[in-house]
């Protein structure tokens, strides 16, 4: 059976909104820069699940639906990326989930290691962000 996770890209002045994970290593990507979201549970849609998450995780709602921006099955996991803005200052959000939260430029996302604040150091970015990252930056070049 796949597994369907729903992650959001999240903007706020030219800036995308990154999760660092935590450093266990039961998890996937621990220690990893990746996007806000999760599993999407049984019953639920995955627009559904990706509300969920970022309530869980960071204790914010977006004020209207994010917009489904792509699906991706290249893994063992089937991922939906949704996509719109952060309408609050980063300030603003309480981490719950993960041990960084970090807007990162267009430039910062086309290295491969992240500065975090909290842990003082380069961390690498999930193999899954960089799906993303390719997309962001073809679209970017498009227009």
């Amino acid at each position: 059976m796949t597994i369907s996770v729903a992650l959001a890209m999240l903007e706020r002045d030219g800036r995308w909104l990154l999760q660092l994970r935590d450093d266990i290593d039961s998890i996937i990507y621990p220690g990893h820069w990746g996007l806000f979201g999760g599993h999407v549970e049984p019953g639920e849609s995955a627009a559904e699940a990706v509300q969920r998450e970022l309530e869980e995780e960071i204790s914010w709602c977006p004020s209207a639906p994010l917009q489904h921006w792509f699906s991706d099955a290249s893994s063992s996991r089937t991922a939906q990326v949704f996509r719109g803005a952060l309408t609050v200052p980063l300030d603003q959000l309480k981490l719950k989930e993960g041990q960084d939260l970090k807007l990162a430029s267009l430039e910062e996302l086309g290295s491969e290691m992240i500065w975090s604040d909290h842990c003082q150091e380069l961390r690498p970015i999930a193999p899954g962000l960089t799906i993303v990252i390719r997309r962001l930056l073809a679209e970017m070049n498009d227009s």
